[in-house]
C-alpha cells in the first residue's frame, strides 16, 4: 500500500497513517458486512482511481475471485465511487452487477480524515446466497451500517487505539451489541457461551453488561467501577476477565454514527485454553531457568571443593590439575548462570567469553594481556556450553606453555560469523606472541589432556574443525572453524 500511495496519489505521510490504521481494523466491517472491501483512492491527477487495499469476508463468500489490489480505473467508469468522493456520503443506489454470473451488490463509503475525503471504499456483497436473514444476521448488518457511517464521519478508526487483529477477538469468536446504557440487546451463541464459561447461569439479552461482569469477576471488596465502565463500551477499550471458570478478552467499540454514542458493540473471545498453556509455557521457563541455577550453583561447589583440595596437596603437579579442572567447572558454569537469566535456551557468547578470557588470565605467569576483538553472537546452549570449554583449555594452555614467568605478551581472541547465509558459521582465530610450538608439533596427536579435550569436543559435539600451528610472526595460533544457527 505504501507504493501505490506514494507512486500514484498526493496524500501525506500522516493520510497514510490513517488508511494503514483503517486497514488494520477493517477486518471487523467486512465480517459485519458479509462483503468484499476495496479501497480507492484518487490518483495524483484526479482523472484515475488506484486500489490499494482489498479485505474479503470471514462470515460470508467473496465476491471477487482475483486480487484487485493496484488496478486503475478511469474516473466515471464507476459512478458511485465518484459520487461518493464527491459528495462525502454514503452511495446505495444502483441495480446489483453481474460478475462471473454472481449478482453482486456494490455500495460505496468515503474515508474521511479531518474533513478531508481521502478515498472510497467499496462494499461488494454477493448476493447469490441471500436468503431471509437470521437476528445475528440482522445485528451484524446493523452494526456494519453504523461503523460505515462512523468512517464516512471520519470518526473510525479510533486514532488512539492501535489494534491488533492477529490478537484480537473477531466477530465469528463472539458478539454483543449494547444500547446507549449498556443494556444488552443481542448477544451471539459463542458470546453467550463464553459467558456462561465464566458461570452466567441466565440469559444476557436484558442484562447491564457492565455490573454482570462485575459480578462474575473475582473481587473481595465493592464492585469494580472501572469494569463495569469498560465492560459497558463507554469507550475503545480492550481488556480480559477472568475468574475460576475460564478467561474471556473483551473488545468494547463504541458506536456513534452520527455523533452520540447509540450503543456499543462487544467483541469477546474464549481464551482459557490459550492462556492456561501460556501459563504451562511461563512455568516451563521458570523450571529450566531454575534448573540452570541450581547445575551452577552445584558447580561451583564442585568448584570450590577441589580448590580446596587443591590447597591441602603437596605434590605441585597435583595442584595445577586440580587448579585446571577448578577452571574447567568454572567455565561451564558461566554458562549455565548466563542461561538461568534468559527467557530461551540462545545466550549472547561475547559476555561468557569475556569472563573466561578474565577466569585464565589469572593464572597468566607474567605481564601477558589477554583481548578479544570481533563478536560470538548469539548461540544455542549445546553450542556455548562445549565452546566455554574449548576456549577455556585454548587460553590456559597459551598462558601456562607461551610465556616465562619473566615475559610479557598478548593473546588476541577474535571471533567472526560469516557463511553464505547470515552468520552460519564462527571462526574462531586464539593467537599469542609467545614462544611458539616446539619442533616437530602435530597438535592432531599431542598426547596433552587439553589439547584432546579440544579435540573431542571441537570435532565431536561442535562438528567444527581445529588447527594449531605456528603464528604468521611470532608465536602460536589456533583456528577453530564452527557451524552454527543463524542469528534471529
Amino acid at each position: 500500500m505504501n507504493d501505490l500511495v506514494r507512486q500514484h496519489t498526493a496524500l501525506s505521510d500522516t493520510d497514510l497513517e490513517w488508511l494503514h490504521l483503517l486497514v488494520s481494523e477493517w477486518q471487523l466491517l467486512s465480517d459485519l458486512s458479509f462483503a468484499d472491501l476495496v479501497l480507492w483512492v484518487p490518483t495524483r491527477d484526479g482523472t484515475r482511481y488506484v486500489s490499494v487495499a482489498q479485505m474479503r469476508p470471514n462470515t460470508g463468500p467473496t465476491s471477487y475471485q482475483n486480487d484487485m489490489v493496484g488496478h486503475l480505473v478511469p474516473r466515471g467508469r464507476r459512478p458511485l465511487l465518484d459520487a461518493a468522493l464527491d459528495e462525502g456520503r454514503i452511495v446505495r443506489e444502483g441495480d446489483p452487477e453481474w460478475r462471473e454470473e454472481v449478482p453482486v451488490r456494490v455500495e460505496s463509503i468515503p474515508v474521511r480524515r479531518e474533513g478531508r475525503v481521502l478515498g472510497v471504499i467499496a462494499r461488494n456483497t454477493n448476493l447469490l446466497t441471500v436468503r431471509t436473514p437470521s437476528r445475528l444476521e440482522l445485528t451484524y448488518l446493523q452494526s456494519a451500517s453504523d461503523l460505515a457511517q462512523m468512517i464516512a464521519a471520519g470518526s473510525f478508526p479510533f486514532p488512539d487505539q492501535q489494534v491488533d487483529m492477529d490478537a484480537s477477538p473477531r466477530v465469528g469468536d463472539g458478539l454483543i451489541r449494547l444500547d446507549a446504557d449498556g443494556v444488552v440487546q443481542y448477544a451471539s451463541p459463542n458470546g453467550l457461551s463464553a459467558y456462561h464459561r465464566l458461570g452466567l447461569a441466565s440469559d444476557l439479552v436484558g442484562q447491564h453488561l457492565g455490573r454482570i461482569t462485575a459480578e462474575l469477576a473475582p473481587s473481595r471488596g465493592p464492585v469494580d467501577e472501572a469494569l463495569v465502565k469498560l465492560a459497558s463500551g463507554y469507550a475503545p477499550r480492550e481488556f480480559e476477565v477472568e475468574c475460576a471458570g475460564g478467561v474471556i478478552q473483551l473488545r468494547a467499540i463504541p458506536l456513534k454514527p452520527k455523533g452520540v454514542r447509540i450503543g456499543s458493540l462487544v467483541l469477546l473471545r474464549d481464551v482459557t485454553e490459550l492462556r492456561r498453556r501460556e501459563r504451562e509455557l511461563i512455568t516451563k521457563d521458570a523450571t529450566i531457568r531454575e534448573i540452570h541455577h541450581r547445575v551452577k550453583n552445584n558447580l561451583q561447589t564442585v568448584a570450590a571443593l577441589l580448590r580446596l583440595q587443591a590447597r591441602r596437596m603437596d605434590s605441585a603437579q597435583g595442584r595445577e590439575a586440580l587448579n585446571e579442572a577448578v577452571r574447567r567447572v568454572g567455565s561451564i558454569a558461566i554458562v549455565h548462570e548466563t542461561l538461568s537469566q534468559n527467557l530461551d535456551e540462545r545466550v549472547e557468547f561475547d559476555e561468557i567469553a569475556d569472563r573466561v578470557i578474565a577466569m585464565v588470565a589469572e593464572i597468566s605467569p607474567g605481564k601477558v594481556t589477554c583481548r578479544r576483538t570481533g563478536r560470538f553472537g548469539i548461540l544455542d546452549a549445546e553450542v556455548a556450553t562445549p565452546l566455554a570449554m574449548v576456549l577455556t583449555e585454548i587460553l590456559q594452555n597459551a598462558l601456562e606453555h607461551a610465556f616465562t614467568l619473566a615475559e610479557s605478551g598478548t593473546v588476541d581472541v577474535s571471533a567472526i560469523r560469516g557463511g553464505s547465509s547470515a552468520g552460519k558459521r564462527l571462526l574462531i582465530t586464539v593467537q599469542d606472541d609467545g614462544c611458539g610450538l616446539p619442533e616437530g608439533f602435530d597438535s592432531q596427536s599431542a598426547g596433552n589432556l587439553g589439547l584432546q579435550i579440544v579435540r573431542t569436543l571441537v570435532e565431536g559435539e561442535l562438528s567444527g574443525t581445529f588447527t594449531m600451528v605456528p603464528a604468521p610472526v611470532r608465536g602460536t595460533q589456533v583456528v577453530l572453524d564452527i557451524p552454527v544457527r543463524a542469528e534471529k
